[in-house]
């Protein structure tokens, strides 16, 4: 039987590559609320569509009102992640394998996550580290997934070769 639960451990506690398993599982801390200033913010720095930007132009939208940037989610997730899967050293990317939006994210959205463990394997250019594979499924406040992504990351092993 594959262990789904969300580790026993102090959230501030360091993990490493030891301590993830395939089936393992991370809930995030909490939530994050989306605002409507904090959406047009990052959308007028980096992502400055009309649907991003605009209520009366997200309402003509494909988007039916005002939207979130993809990116602005994916940041969010990051945080969540972050907050929940503390990687000794911290979580150092190493590739994404997948991402998808599946629905958009509106002013007033609370987001949380679920990671799920994938894979575990040493990596074979880094003697000292293991690659994580996880995928993430964020979710709003109405348990709609908003998005999904499959990563890679790595995590030092406890007593490295």
């Amino acid at each position: 039987m594959t262990d789904t639960r969300t580790p026993e451990r102090p959230p501030t506690a360091d993990l490493y590559f030891e301590d993830f398993h395939a089936g393992l599982t991370f809930n995030s801390i909490g939530s994050y609320k989306v605002t409507a200033d904090e959406i047009k913010d990052f959308a007028q720095r980096y992502d400055p569509q009309p649907f991003h930007l605009d209520e009366a132009a997200g309402e003509s939208s494909f988007f039916k009102g005002l939207a979130a940037s993809g990116w602005l989610t994916a940041a969010i997730v990051m945080r969540l992640r972050v907050q929940s899967i503390q990687v000794a050293g911290g979580m150092i990317g190493a590739g994404v394998e997948e991402i998808r939006w599946t629905e958009p994210v509106r002013p007033g959205d609370s987001l949380r996550t679920e990671a799920e463990i994938q894979d575990v394997r040493r990596s074979r250019n880094r003697p000292n580290f293991g690659v994580v594979r996880s995928r993430t499924t964020t979710f709003n406040q109405r348990d709609q997934v908003v998005m999904v992504a499959t990563v890679n990351f790595l995590a030092p092993l406890r007593s490295p070769a």
